[in-house]
């Protein structure tokens, strides 16, 4: 299956609690952290969902 990589560009500090899980369960957390996952329609929509915190690289 294909992968898709993730970058964090946005800080969850001041940010709802339903926001922070949804980084937590993408493997982010940390500014700048970039993660690999499979590109599936979950990922897709946790992207989704936050758009002004992450970024899809490459």
């Amino acid at each position: 299956m294909a992968k898709i990589k993730i970058k964090q560009i946005g800080s969850p500090i001041r940010r709802p609690a339903d926001q922070k899980k949804i980084l937590i369960g993408l493997g982010l957390g940390k500014m700048h952290r970039v993660v690999e996952l499979e590109d599936t329609a979950e990922v897709r929509g946790a992207i989704k969902k936050l758009p002004h915190m992450v970024e899809v690289v490459e």
